[in-house]
């Protein structure tokens, strides 16, 4: 009993540099390519694209919502916000690398922006969740941004604010969605990259708060 107390206790706390787990120097083995596209996953990206990346739960079925959004040139599945470099799976799993699931998405401007990105994000799940969405729950599963300069990193707070805004007056907790500079992205095995593409009818955990995100003015500019 103590084991297993000790072990949710470890998944809803983010480890401290000294308790997290070594990891590696080198970058765990991942696809070349895109399933669904062809696209290379680790770029060279065309001239004029732009990176967002975004926690929403399980990868999986995030993944898969933003490669079908036009103007998104390509996504990947991977790890970031913690301690432990070059994490696997199953590391990331025991809550002792501190990283939660991602989705590095990239896109072009001229098709889609980076609000109508946000706008997703917030309406595709429940931001008000701490360390767990829905069922899945831990570290792994946090929310987050990892924005990529001030204009995105202003442009989520503003759209955080505001959706809280919409999610009290529908009777809603606060967000704790955690909002940050970009960190180092690991991407995830190859396994983990398109996985509902390969597995249509798998695991997908995407559930919104039926709440409606009305992007403010900072954030859509």
């Amino acid at each position: 009993m103590f084991f297993l107390s000790d072990m949710l206790n470890k998944k809803l706390n983010l480890p401290k540099p000294e308790e997290a787990l070594p990891g590696r120097d080198r970058p765990i083995p991942t696809a070349s390519t895109h399933f669904v596209s062809g696209r290379p996953l680790k770029g060279p990206y065309p001239e004029g694209m732009e990176r967002a990346m975004f926690g929403l739960g399980c990868f999986w079925g995030a993944e898969r919502m933003f490669w079908q959004m036009d103007g998104v040139w390509v996504t990947a599945a991977g790890y970031a916000g913690g301690v432990t470099p070059n994490p696997t799976y199953q590391e990331t799993c025991t809550g002792l690398t501190g990283h939660t699931e991602v989705v590095l998405v990239v896109f072009d401007p001229k098709i889609i922006s980076y609000a109508e990105l946000l706008k997703a994000f917030w309406e595709n799940h429940d931001p008000t969740q701490g360390m767990r969405q829905g069922n899945d729950v831990g570290t792994t599963y946090r929310s987050a941004i990892y924005t990529v300069g001030d204009e995105q990193y202003q442009a989520a707070v503003a759209s955080r604010d505001a959706y809280e805004a919409s999610l009290r007056g529908a009777g809603r907790g606060k967000i704790t969605t955690e909002i940050a500079p970009a960190p180092e992205f690991y991407f995830a095995e190859e396994d983990h990259q398109q996985y509902l593409a390969k597995n249509p009818y798998g695991y997908c955990n995407l559930r919104g708060t039926g709440v409606a995100c009305a992007m403010p003015q900072a954030a859509s500019a």
